[in-house]
């Protein structure tokens, strides 16, 4: 099946494009499935744009309230409850997947004994736990982050799901144990293999995923070659689709080519994160729109700034801002209008929405 590109465009659009969701972070969570995490924080942190994008009262960091958990998917991720099961089984298979060099050097005495403290203080943020003894230095350099032993094997205690990461505290990750913050999602059976379940859902959460090769992947690479992609193709699970004008191809879920995107007068300041441009290369071809965020670039090799995010009206990505919340007002640098006929009230109208939930009275 080929797409023409505004086909594609309504696709994409139609299955994560902005569109109404209670403002409620369980829902939005739910919809997304996977909300990209990024700590810098402008006009908020990517997971709040998201969020900003799709209700219309959640405020700063309330997506983090989600009843979810932190870990990978595409990159770091918020992820839904429902998704633990498949996590923990995945890690009990592959225990020290995605672990460094000083990860796996700590000893599960210490493991062990930092679980103990976080069932007795959760759910809390590292600083409230015990150091568990401080980190050496390793071939004539100090180790890189915290030097707090109980920092480190908290976040291996989150890679092989036996703590979640619930949330965020003034920018440090919240812990606390499965059981206590999941519910019965804890103990609950996985659904099938990881592979196969996780693949559908990066679909789900990308809207169209490239089967080429790319970061879009990440740690499902071997789904492409292990008979699980061609597998939920031949039960129609998903959809192979060509785009005009494209030599790649792309996955959908069937129900998606369908869908029509949400209409309305609204325009939408996106994440740089948000998943609509999750695929630059789909972005630049479905809407004639260059995408490159550049925060991590050094400021010579700009061409446009330090967190400058998309803007989407109408089913059109119209231009870009640079903007920040500080000292009591939202402070807008730079807006690129990129559109013929840019409308200059909808960017104020979405300014005066954004302020009250940056907490910025001006």
């Amino acid at each position: 099946m080929n797409l023409s590109r505004e086909h594609a465009r309504r696709v994409l659009l139609g299955t994560v494009g902005p569109r109404p969701l209670p403002d409620d972070p369980d829902a939005v969570l739910g919809a997304l499935r996977q909300i990209q995490v990024d700590p810098i924080d402008r006009i908020g942190t990517n997971p709040d744009l998201v969020a900003f994008a799709r209700t219309e009262g959640l405020g700063r960091t309330a997506i983090y309230g989600a009843a979810g958990f932190e870990h990978y998917a595409k990159e770091w991720c918020l992820l839904p409850p429902e998704a633990f099961p498949h996590y923990r089984e995945a890690a009990a298979l592959t225990p020290t997947w995605r672990h460094t060099s000083r990860m796996l050097d700590l000893p599960d005495a210490v493991l062990d004994a930092v679980e103990a403290d976080l069932a007795a203080k959760g759910p809390c943020t590292p600083a409230a736990l015990d150091d568990h003894g401080r980190l050496p230095a390793v071939q004539g350099t100090a180790w890189k982050g915290s030097s707090r032993v109980g920092t480190l094997a908290l976040k291996v205690l989150a890679l092989r799901c036996r703590a979640v990461v619930v949330g965020r505290e003034r920018g440090s990750r919240v812990y606390d144990l499965p059981g206590r913050a999941l519910g019965d999602h804890a103990t609950a059976e996985a659904d099938g293999p990881f592979g196969r379940w996780a693949l559908v859902e990066r679909v789900r959460a990308a809207g169209m995923l490239s089967m080429g090769s790319g970061p879009w992947w990440s740690m499902l690479k071997a789904t492409r070659t292990d008979g699980t992609l061609r597998d939920l193709l031949a039960e129609g699970r998903l959809v192979e689709v060509g785009v005009e004008g494209m030599r790649r191809r792309w996955l959908v879920e069937p129900a998606s080519l369908d869908v029509e995107p949400h209409a309305d007068d609204h325009l939408r300041i996106l994440g740089p994160l948000d998943p609509v441009v999750w695929n630059r290369e789909l972005v630049e071809h479905l809407f004639g729109f260059r995408y490159v965020w550049e925060i991590y670039k050094p400021a010579d090799q700009r061409e446009w700034g330090y967190y400058v995010v998309p803007l989407l009206h109408d089913g059109h990505l119209v231009g870009r801002l640079e903007a920040v919340a500080q000292d009591g007002r939202l402070r807008v640098d730079r807006v690129w209008r990129e559109a013929e006929g840019f409308d200059d009230a909808a960017l104020e109208a979405a300014l005066d929405r954004l302020a009250p939930r940056l907490g910025v009275t001006r």
